[in-house]
């Protein structure tokens, strides 16, 4: 297949502009259907390409952000699996399936829920695959999802008192930049390929910086990476190209769109404030609920998992859902089932017609699958560490911004972006462990500003 390559400029914020050239772009999309533009508050790094269809940064429809995750795992079949197998690949299952001549968004939409969510990669492939605290782990997880045999975690930022991590890696440009793997090191301790899933490859840095981690304890031959969007340069490919020969090593890559950037300009007229001042107060109806009060015993729970917050210790286990310590293709399909229930639970709590569900940080996954059950009219995204620059400009990516102290770690700043003051009846905001009231104030604050009367906390583990 030939691609035609598209050239775009889009401007960000005052002088700060990023000239795009699409090389590959097999599902046919129109690029603004997949980010907008924005200026992030990082010397790093100045720019941000904010996705429309992870669920990060812009509310979306949580199935759309499930369809991502399967759209990467489609595209992965179809650049992989004919020279994977020399058996002829993957179909039925696979390749003959799913492939359509690029039209997989239309088709996907078509599809029922059974039918869309459904794994469909053969058991024939039985990947690790790796999601990327914080903004990929739901990605990942819904791309692990479509496979029938796998093994599927996520990294993650928090630091254990009662593990190691087995391996460890930086993210340069981060605004949080160290990465842990707490999973056994079983897991990786063999020669099965590893899927790195990011939601977006600009130079492909951190993903280089893994595969060195993960290469140095545990060699195999095969890592494939996998992303929403993939902008390195020729240079930069160069340098995966050195990589596999002096590791000895494949190192594949998938993605829904290719190209080149250019970044040009600068930042120096921004306005510094970089979060609206809205004011708005609302009289907030606050309800909280224990899904483990609910639903005792359904969500498995992940003994000794012990972390460092602020300084202080937290006993509250985690959950094993998360796929933070590991999780299997079984224990995926049991921890869906649960889901289904406790999203039609959710449902009958709403209130209105408009309803927002928000993850918070690394927990993406299981609120994103949860709101998909909760019927219509329900938008997803989840908080973020990343400061950006908010402007309430037409095509830019932040329009409003909420700024508060982590519930969870007071020393993290977390930020919500784009929730326009009025345009919600409710709200549910996730959290996989407990927090206190008094941590939970500073986030209620901010959600006054946007005039949601009915909030809902939501706590999967541990009493409030």
């Amino acid at each position: 297949m030939t691609y035609s390559p598209k050239k775009l400029t889009l401007p960000i914020l005052s002088q700060l502009t990023v000239e795009i050239e699409v090389a590959e772009n097999p599902y046919n999309w129109e690029v603004t259907d997949l980010f907008q533009m924005a200026a992030r508050i990082n010397k790093k790094r100045s720019f941000l390409f904010v996705s429309k269809i992870l669920g990060k940064h812009i509310p979306i429809d949580p199935k759309k952000g499930l369809q991502t995750g399967a759209m990467l795992a489609q595209r992965y079949i179809e650049k992989r699996a004919l020279t994977h197998h020399s058996d002829g690949g993957l179909a039925p299952d696979g390749l003959t399936h799913h492939s359509n001549g690029g039209q997989a968004p239309d088709r996907l939409k078509q599809q029922s829920d059974e039918e869309m969510f459904a794994p469909f990669v053969s058991e024939k492939v039985n990947p690790v695959i790796i999601g990327f605290a914080e903004t990929a782990t739901a990605l990942g997880h819904a791309f692990f999802h479509c496979f029938k045999k796998a093994d599927y975690f996520h990294t993650t930022r928090e630091i254990l008192v009662d593990r190691d991590p087995v391996i460890t890696f930086e993210e340069e440009h981060s605004h949080a930049t160290s990465h842990r793997c707490y999973v056994d090191e079983a897991m990786l301790n063999n020669d099965r390929e590893i899927i790195l899933v990011d939601d977006e490859l600009t130079t492909g840095k951190t993903a280089i910086n893994i595969i060195r981690s993960i290469h140095n304890r545990f060699p195999r031959k095969t890592y494939t990476v996998v992303s929403i969007l993939d902008w390195r340069s020729g240079e930069n490919m160069q340098i995966f190209a050195d990589l596999e020969k002096e590791l000895g090593v494949d190192i594949h890559s998938v993605s829904l769109l290719k190209g080149k950037i250019n970044v040009t300009g600068d930042l120096k007229a921004v306005n510094k404030k970089e979060i609206n001042e809205s004011q708005l107060e609302t009289q907030q109806n606050i309800k909280t609920i224990n899904i483990q009060d609910v639903f005792p015993g359904m969500l498995a729970q992940v003994d000794s998992s012990s972390s460092t917050l602020a300084g202080a210790i937290k006993n509250t286990p985690y959950l094993k859902g998360t796929g933070r310590f590991s999780m299997s293709a079984n224990d995926n399909e049991s921890l869906t089932q649960s889901l289904k229930e406790i999203g039609h639970f959710l449902q009958n709590k709403r209130i209105g017609e408009k309803t927002l569900c928000l993850g918070t940080g690394e927990f993406m996954y299981i609120p994103m699958k949860a709101a998909s059950m909760m019927g219509d009219g329900v938008f997803y995204q989840s908080t973020t560490r990343s400061p950006i620059y908010v402007n309430n400009i037409e095509g830019y990516g932040a329009k409003y911004g909420l700024a508060f102290p982590n519930p969870e770690d007071f020393d993290i700043a977390h930020f919500v972006y784009n929730i326009p003051p009025n345009e919600y009846d409710d709200v549910f905001v996730f959290f996989e462990r407990a927090v206190s009231e008094n941590e939970l104030k500073p986030l209620l604050n901010e959600l006054g500003k946007t005039n949601i009367k009915n909030i809902n906390i939501v706590f999967f583990n541990g009493g409030a």
